[in-house]
């Protein structure tokens, strides 16, 4: 595995984001991402019921007690895995009729590094970006503290990114 020195693969790592491919050109009326937020809302309901978002849930999964979260998490790779296999198989296009496009991915230890320490994360405060909000719903008003703490943690990739090995 070689790490990416020039500017030209840089830009190569930067194409595999997911905004720069499948950023609709369509420009719609301010309430159309109303249906987002009532999805959004609706998924963080299920989640709450399916207590993906427990604490108790997360850390019995990291300390290898109980097969609930293995098999939620496992639910949702092998989803994924059938609905990439279907979206490029039919080429599905949105309901606008864009095409919907998969970069095509590379493996570096970079990967490996982010995972770590995601994971590390997770672990130490029972929750990934996704749940997050959902923890909020629920009254857990210190996970605010979490959520700001992703924001910085995201905003300090962005300024580092251009050093970090991709």
């Amino acid at each position: 595995m070689k790490q990416q020195d020039s500017p030209d693969k840089s830009v190569d790592a930067r194409s595999q984001d997911a905004m720069c491919f499948n950023q609709s050109a369509l420009k719609h009326k301010w309430y159309h991402n109303v249906k987002y937020l009532v999805v959004g809302m609706l998924f963080g309901i299920v989640l709450v019921k399916a207590e993906v978002v427990n604490w108790f849930r997360i850390q019995e999964m990291f300390r290898l007690q109980s097969f609930h979260m293995y098999g939620v998490i496992g639910t949702a790779v092998v989803t994924g895995i059938v609905s990439v296999w279907l979206i490029k198989k039919f080429n599905v296009k949105t309901i606008y009729g864009e095409p919907v496009k998969i970069a095509s991915k590379t493996f570096n230890k970079g990967q490996i590094y982010g995972g770590l320490i995601f994971g590390l994360g997770w672990a130490m405060t029972g929750a990934c970006p996704g749940p997050l909000f959902a923890q909020i719903g629920t009254g857990s008003t210190v996970v605010v503290v979490t959520l700001l703490s992703a924001v910085v943690g995201t905003w300090v990739y962005g300024l580092v990114r251009e050093k970090l090995p991709h």
